[in-house]
């Protein structure tokens, strides 16, 4: 009886110590990215609307880059018969050696409950992202979120407003309700600053019955748009003012895999979200996602080629700033942790962005005098591939 108990003892702590252990994980994905980017850069004076040429750009580059590469620590561990306590924490990585220092991504403790659902503590992603399987790009195509230049001698393919990560925040993850095919997330992001604070919250739903079809839903304030608007000094170019703004954003996507129907090899998707910015004179920004990918039977190992179409009309809220883009790709899967990735793209913007000009009186004080409008035509055509690896 004795050694029964004590075999019972060490089993019973054999399992807590795997339950307690971590998982340690990571991806690293490197492209070498062959790229053209042309701009013709141009001012509007707000006085007397004369138009001058100031910049043309035309620069042809191959680039390494590191795509969204980490290393990261999550598990779980029994709190009771019902309850885990779930955490994770994960860091960005510039395997190219560009960006040397981490970046946090997902860190979150939280618990999960088989009747009261998924609470997440921490720093979260946005809950726009939860109906997010419309996006296939890849390498230096993931470029959905940059909706602006840094600056005017950092050209790049401009694409439409993208979900981010938020600091401070709690996300909920609502219990499955019997069979019904629905998944609903809410969050809050709270804005600890003291001054003109604006906390922001979201929510979506997804509907996946596991049919082949799915439709999501998704709604976000003062969370994803909350950032600032670069306004570049003139009289002294080291010189940035930064004006705080929010807004609301809408996504919705819908999902179809047509071999669940027509026994054809193919998935398509399409996304439709839009951006409301709270500064004053913005537009709202309207992007279209369409999609579609299809299997390659013909292979040794797993393998598609996929199609992309996106639209922005109002980039980052200003009127007459849009852009569209193509991209055609495709992935091999060596192994089920390695991936290889080609692709061929296209970028054409119209990017608006707003300049301050200023006025140097008598007295040699800088004083404020008008606001300008810079507008840009961008042409970005780039083609790559790499290794995708994960453990």
């Amino acid at each position: 009886m004795k050694k029964l108990i004590l075999a019972s003892a060490i089993a019973a702590l054999s399992v807590s110590t795997v339950q307690a252990a971590p998982k340690f994980y990571g991806k690293v994905f490197v492209t070498a990215d062959y790229v053209n980017a042309e701009a013709d850069i141009k001012t509007r004076l707000n006085d007397n609307e004369r138009t001058d040429a100031l910049n043309d750009y035309d620069e042809n580059t191959v680039q390494i880059n590191s795509h969204s590469s980490r290393l990261g620590i999550k598990g779980s561990e029994k709190l009771s018969a019902d309850t885990d306590l779930i955490y994770k924490l994960e860091y960005g990585i510039g395997v190219d050696g560009d960006k040397r220092d981490f970046k946090s991504r997902d860190t979150y403790l939280g618990v999960v409950n088989k009747d009261f659902g998924e609470f997440r503590v921490g720093r979260n992603s946005s809950v726009l992202g939860y109906v997010n399987n419309v996006t296939l790009t890849e390498g230096y195509w993931d470029n959905l979120g940059n909706t602006k230049l840094k600056s005017e001698n950092e050209l790049r393919a401009l694409n439409m407003l993208d979900d981010s990560r938020q600091s401070n925040s709690i996300v909920w993850i609502a219990p499955k309700y019997k069979d019904l095919p629905l998944e609903l997330a809410l969050q809050y992001a709270a804005d600890e600053s003291f001054e003109n604070a604006s906390n922001g919250f979201g929510a979506s739903l997804l509907f996946d019955k596991g049919t082949g079809f799915t439709a999501g839903l998704a709604y976000s304030k003062d969370m994803d748009i909350n950032d600032d608007i670069n306004l570049l000094n003139t009289t002294d170019s080291k010189k940035k003012n930064k004006v705080d703004y929010g807004g609301n954003v809408i996504r919705a996507t819908a999902t179809a895999d047509l071999d669940k129907y027509i026994e054809a090899p193919v998935t398509l998707g399409v996304m439709y979200q839009q951006a409301d910015y709270d500064f004053a004179g913005a537009k709202k920004e309207k992007g279209l996602v369409v999609s579609g990918e299809m299997d390659l039977k013909n292979f040794a190992k797993p393998a598609s080629v996929y199609l992309q179409y996106n639209k922005t009309d109002n980039l980052n809220g200003f009127s007459n700033s849009n852009s569209d883009q193509v991209v055609l790709g495709g992935k091999y899967k060596f192994k089920k942790d390695i991936t290889a990735h080609a692709y061929i793209g296209r970028n054409l913007a119209d990017y608006v962005a707003v300049s301050k000009i200023n006025k140097i009186n008598k007295k040699g004080e800088e004083k404020f005098e008008r606001y300008d409008m810079i507008n840009s035509d961008i042409d970005v055509f780039a083609f790559g591939g790499g290794l995708e690896y994960k453990f």
